[in-house]
């Protein structure tokens, strides 16, 4: 282990349960259980991963201790019946196997608990909660509204003193099952608008009798919870209590002296650990990343260290804790633990990464949704970066004895998992590039969004360190292919993105995708020497020379000082590059409107992203303009309709970042040729870095066979 990371490597104690190490997966809803809500070949397959990743402690996320009662999505975990212990039992075994240690969060989901009406079920409440302050559904496209069709009105059923008996006998029902399962440990879901939940928070919790009002009577049922658990499993078994530390954006919500509160009279009912996590305000879309599952760094690490100087057992800390944070708030008291969710999912081997001191080979997460915007969507969790999850079922690549030459044409996202994946399966591979960089166009998406600059890094690095024949400059033709004999070809070559056919487009102050890119990047085309004066060109060629634009980290820095871009820019395309360039525009103190036509901004971001991306776009003083006509550019404004008012917006540069399309003209060529080939990436169709390493994961085990 580096001497960085000693703290996260060495073991950590939960009551009586000692863990290898200070690293754990943070319970999440992943709806990988099978349809009847038992634990099947797909989920334990997805923790038995993480187990042989080298964690300390899995926490096995959302089992249902009254399933269908209480279900917040397809596919969760049951816990409610007996019926379940084979499947979960299994589950404990394999974990153990290798050496991991596993508990079941006990989960009831209450208010939000929508699933469960596709039953017929209420949704359990301690009274009637007030209207959410927004609706996060508009953020949804029309086909991401699928996820809700069969879902009825809910309705509410509102807990009696012996309703809340039984919710208390199930959570103890649910323990005792855990115990006799295999498990290590459980934690109870106090947290996140769930059931108990509920109860803590003042905003949804009226109640006027012992589970109402003061802040004692509405910690009532979490007390009884965590005694009747303790009851159930003995003194020695492992509680750990999940609790939000604060109900982010809610007005009369959970706050943090609420939440030290309910610490300590957990801690005195029987909690051995407190996991520290938040809510929001559900209708408001942007926080939803900004709570439980934030995008701002060390979230919720300042409220996790209040709470731990208030109670005398271990805390688990949560929230895009990046490592040497995550290091730093161990060694310093703030948190005994760190939970890692998004991390974990993006490479599962990070623990034992960190604990060999090879944490420069984890595959980064790149804070991109798409794992919680699946579960939004009704399906179950994936990964943008890491195409394995949710399918460790299918098995490993196997090292192919049957060596054959691959050539791998075009070294963007696609391209280069593609080529790393075959080669580590052993066969020979050459990379051919006809830019003199790696990277296509996740090189100028990690300009616009600092954390796919990991991802590129990380990628260059793996094709780096392989045994992979590299030709940058070089184009490929089915001549040169007939040269190089190769058994089978994979076509990466990215989408094309020509200027689509808008009034005034042809004018020299209107840059497509590809010159923005070309200009920014300092690479060189006839479009950009039309559109550009001659300084201009000769500072960005500088700063290609330099490695200054070459380089997304420093040229990201050098355009906060300079860019070849005018005051005031209409961006004309509000999917996913037009709203993520309009952001770094922004940022860089340019005046920015986003001109679309659809209905719906941010088509091509998950859902969850694009909650949080429009509105703070708007914050910062970008103009959204959607579901708009008659587009039209002219030498110092772009024109449009907006309903039926003309909207003239002055431009000294317009953007037009749409209209790119798959381009299989050199796979089709190549076929012809008599090539066996496999087109993948956007050059099959845009599907942005997740469609392109997909499309690699896939051609490679159609290639393996599989």
């Amino acid at each position: 282990m580096t001497a960085s990371h000693t703290h996260l490597a060495s073991p950590g104690q939960i009551g009586r349960l000692t863990l290898r190490n200070r690293m754990v997966v943070a319970a999440m809803g992943v709806s990988l259980a099978e349809e009847d809500g038992t634990a099947g070949e797909q989920l334990i397959a997805y923790h038995e991963a993480q187990a042989a990743g080298g964690v300390g402690l899995i926490i096995c996320g959302v089992s249902g201790v009254a399933w269908p009662v209480g279900a917040v999505t397809w596919r969760q975990t049951a816990i409610s019946d007996d019926r379940f212990l084979p499947g979960l039992t299994h589950l404990c075994e394999r974990v153990h196997a290798h050496g991991a240690r596993i508990a079941a969060q006990l989960h009831h989901g209450g208010l939000v608990a929508g699933y469960s009406s596709r039953w017929d079920h209420p949704l359990w409440a301690p009274s009637v909660p007030p209207p959410p302050a927004g609706n996060f559904l508009s953020s949804f496209l029309p086909e991401e509204m699928k996820a809700f069709a069969g879902m009825k009105p809910p309705q509410l059923k509102l807990l009696t003193p012996a309703d809340i008996a039984q919710v208390v006998g199930q959570f103890g029902d649910a323990a005792d099952r855990a115990r006799r399962a295999g498990f290590d440990a459980v934690e109870v879901h106090a947290g996140h608008g769930y059931l108990l939940s509920s109860f803590i928070s003042p905003k949804t919790n009226t109640r006027t009798d012992d589970y109402g009002g003061s802040i004692d009577n509405r910690l009532r049922i979490l007390r009884e919870v965590v005694a009747e658990v303790r009851r159930r499993v003995g003194p020695d078994f492992p509680i750990i209590v999940k609790l939000d530390s604060r109900e982010v954006g809610k007005d009369g919500g959970i706050t943090l002296e609420d939440a030290i509160i309910a610490a300590g009279q957990a801690q005195a009912a029987g909690a051995d650990a407190i996991s520290v996590s938040a809510y929001h305000e559900t209708g408001k879309g942007e926080l939803h990343s900004e709570s439980n599952i934030p995008h701002i760094e060390d979230f919720n690490l300042p409220a996790t260290a209040a709470i731990r100087a208030a109670i005398n057992i271990p805390v688990l800390a949560a929230g895009r804790i990046e490592l040497d944070s995550a290091e730093r708030a161990l060694q310093s008291g703030q948190a005994d633990f760190i939970a890692m969710g998004r991390k974990l999912l993006a490479d599962p081997a990070l623990p034992a990464k960190v604990c060999r001191g090879d944490a420069a080979r984890i595959r980064p997460c790149i804070y991109c949704y798409t794992c919680v915007s699946a579960i939004y969507a009704g399906s179950h969790v994936r990964c943008a970066v890491n195409t394995d999850l949710a399918f460790e079922h299918e098995g490993d690549l196997p090292a192919n004895p049957d060596r054959r030459h691959v050539v791998v044409v075009g070294a963007g996202p696609g391209g280069m998992e593609a080529a790393r994946l075959l080669a580590g399966q052993g066969h020979r591979v050459t990379l051919l590039e006809r830019s003199r960089l790696m990277g296509g166009t996740l090189r100028f998406a990690a300009l616009a969004y600092e954390p796919n600059g990991r991802l590129l890094d990380w990628l260059q690095a793996r094709v780096a360190e392989a045994r992979i024949d590299v030709r940058l400059g070089v184009e490929a033709t089915p001549a040169l292919l007939s040269e190089l004999k190769p058994d089978a070809v994979i076509v990466a070559t990215g989408a094309r993105r020509p200027m689509p056919d808008l009034p005034g487009s042809d004018m020299p102050h209107v840059l497509s995708g590809d010159d923005l890119r070309g200009l920014l990047l300092g690479e060189r085309s006839e479009d950009i020497a039309r559109k550009t004066g001659l300084v201009t060109r000769l500072l960005t060629r500088a700063g290609a020379a330099t490695g200054l634009s070459t380089d997304p980290a420093r040229a990201r820095l050098a355009s906060r000082a300079w860019m070849p871009l005018g005051q005031r820019i209409v961006v004309i395309g509000g999917e996913l590059v037009g709203l993520e360039l309009a952001e770094f525009l922004a940022e860089r103190g340019r005046t920015v409107t986003v001109v679309d036509e659809a209905p719906v901004l941010g088509r091509g971001l998950t859902v969850v992203r694009r909650m949080r991306i429009v509105p703070e776009l708007a914050h910062h003083g970008v103009t959204l303009c959607k579901g708009v006509t008659d587009i039209a550019i002219t030498p110092d404004a772009v024109r449009f309709q907006v309903k039926d008012q003309l909207r003239v917006v002055p431009a000294d540069q317009v953007i037009v970042a749409r209209g790119a399309t798959g381009d299989s003209t050199l796979a089709d060529a190549l076929a012809a040729a008599g090539f066996k080939v496999q087109l993948i990436g956007d050059a099959g169709g845009v599907g942005y870095i997740e469609g392109a390493l997909r499309g690699a994961r896939a051609a490679v085990r159609q290639l393996a066979g599989l």
